[in-house]
Order: C-alpha cells, then structure tokens, then sequence
C-alpha cells in the first residue's frame, strides 16, 4: 500500500496521472510487458496478466489510446455526426454503427450537427484534428470547403442517410426523392384526390417534398405546402393541419415529413371530429417504434436504419484493416408500411 500511495504522489508530481511506469512498478514486471498485456493479452502468461490486471485495478490506469493509436496507426475511435439526438430516426443506425465497432474494439463519439452548414463544418475541422479511424456523416450536403478538408484528410469518410453519384468518399443510404414519388402514388392509389404535404426545411425533407410535388404534378395536382423548421415536433404536427384544412381546395391527404409530425396531425384531426383515414389520409415517415400503436396505426416509409449503421461500420473497419471495402456506394432502398391512417 505504501508503494502504491509514493507511485501516486510520483504521478501528481509528474505528469498528472498514474502513468505505465506506475502500472510496472506495482505489477513487478516492465512497462513492454504491461503494454503486451493490455493490448495483446494473449501474449502474456496467465499469472503476468493477473497481476497487471491487478496493478491497472488498484492505480486507476487508463491506458492512453492516442499514444497507442500513433504506434499502431490505428486510433479505434470514429466520429459519427448527426443533426440532432432530440429526434429519434437516426438512433437505431447510431446503436448499430456502435455494436458493430465494438465487436472490433472501436468506440464511437458522437457530435451534433445541427442543421446549418457552419456548424457542421467548425465540428469537422475538430474531428479531422483528432485523427479518428474514420468519419460517420448524416447527408451528403456538405459546404464545398467541409468536402475539400474531409477527402484531403485520407480519413476514411461514409455518407449516410442519403444517396448521390458522387460521395466524399463511400455512402450508404437511399433517395429521399424516389421516396417522396413513392408516397404520392400510393396516395393517389388509395383514391385520395388532393394530397399535401407537411414538411420541414432541411436538405433531406425537402429532396422528399420535390418528389411528391412532382409526381402529383404529372397526375394535374398542385399540392398544399407547409414548411417548418427541423427538428420537428409534434405541436408542429397539430398546428399545420390548421392551415391545411383552411386551404382551397382542402386537402384530404397528408404525407409528414417524420411520424412525430404524422402523429401531431392525427392528433388535431381527432380534436377537430375528422376521422381518419375517411376525411383525411395521413403518411409518415421514418416508421418510429410507436407508429404501429397510433389509433389509427400509421402508415409510414421505413428505413432500415440498423443496416445503415453496420454497412457504415463495415466500411471504415474494412479500410482500417487494409481490406477492399467493395462497391463505395450501397442502395438500400425503403418501403411504404401500408396501416390504417392511410
């Protein structure tokens, strides 16, 4: 004990930490065999290991991953960005990506994004000056000097959540377009004749809005449009209806760009003494865990976002071990989930 408080006094006077010389010291072996020990434990005997694993116990020590990331060249941390964690649609890709790198021995820190441009890129410049194993991105809407600074970096780099012929990098998503097409022609399938939309602001919504808006266009209907900001909310959902319904001519359909906005406007039509989906139709979109339990159980596009989450995983573990990752862009696809809202 008296030689385990003089290694910490020793460590507060020096570098701040208990350090692997302190570790080696207790453990009676070398600062190389703690180092074998932690990061390749195999090549240790058992009774070595034991008392590393004892010393490492009654120290503290966290061994310093950075030092050991520029040895090896491999740091076994990477980024991922999202826009926000207050919405739940990319939380499913975000525990995926986590469980697929952990069963490698790599963590994920996640950042927040926000939607605006600047914020993104003052988080990527942070990013890149850690040097992570690689970069998870949601989009591909990046500001021209945040593409140049991610392909100059050599980090390995995967888009998510959407799709694009040209990607930093490797991208693993789906076309927000095509799903907007989809959910219009399943509308005007179930006889709904003037369908609208609720959607909000960002890049991605709005790419979904473009396709609806032209697949009604080529049927002769012009669709009511309501935009609000993202991250949506439900209020935003019970709200839009109002100026949905005070339209000409009123619509009697609506895809929401997220299910919390679908159930905010299921909810008003509801108060309003509208059944649904006999006066109105309501389509959501990202199939989150309460839309099966709505009343009525909401139709929704889902996205397989676990798939996502692994598929991006696999690509900066496959790079990171040298290995050819395969084709760098990878189509998901999505499906409608016909319910009973619509």
């Amino acid at each position: 004990m008296a030689e385990l408080k003089t290694s910490r006094r020793a460590a507060r006077r020096g570098s701040g930490g208990v350090t692997i010389n302190d570790v080696a010291k207790l453990a009676g072996v070398s600062a190389i065999t703690v180092s074998r020990a932690l990061n390749q434990p195999g090549t240790v005997s058992p009774a070595t290991l034991e008392k590393v694993k004892g010393a490492v116990t009654s120290t503290g020590y966290v061994p310093n991953l950075l030092a050991g990331g520029l040895a090896s060249n491999r740091s076994r941390l990477v980024a991922a960005v999202v826009p926000t964690i207050v919405g739940p649609v990319f939380l499913q890709t975000i525990q995926a990506l986590t469980e697929t790198l952990a069963e490698a021995g790599s963590q994920v820190l996640l950042g927040q994004s926000g939607y605006a441009e600047s914020r993104e890129d003052a988080l990527i410049d942070a990013i890149i000056g850690r040097r992570p194993e690689g970069i998870v991105l949601t989009g591909i809407m990046h500001s021209p000097d945040g593409r140049r600074k991610l392909a100059a970096s050599g980090i390995p780099v995967v888009e998510t959540w959407d799709l694009t012929d040209d990607p930093v990098d490797m991208l693993v998503g789906f076309s927000h377009h095509d799903v907007g097409v989809a959910v219009a022609e399943h509308l005007c399938a179930q006889g709904y004749k003037q369908p609208a939309i609720v959607t909000a602001n960002d890049y991605r919504a709005q790419r979904r809005r473009a396709g609806f808006e032209e697949a009604l266009h080529r049927r002769g209907i012009t669709p009511q449009v309501i935009t609000v900001g993202a991250p949506t909310t439900f209020r935003d959902g019970r709200a839009s209806l109002a100026g949905l319904l005070g339209g000409s001519p009123r619509a009697d359909a609506v895809f929401c760009s997220s299910d919390v906005l679908a159930h905010g406007v299921i909810t008003e039509a509801q108060a309003r003494g509208l059944s649904v989906p006999r006066d109105l139709g309501v389509v959501g979109f990202g199939d989150l865990s309460f839309a099966a339990d709505l009343n009525p159980a909401l139709s929704t596009v889902h996205i397989d976002g676990p798939t996502i989450g692994r598929q991006a995983a696999r690509f900066i573990l496959d790079r990171a071990g040298g290995r050819d990752p395969g084709p760098r862009i990878r189509d998901i696809g999505f499906s409608i989930v016909k319910r009973a809202s619509a």
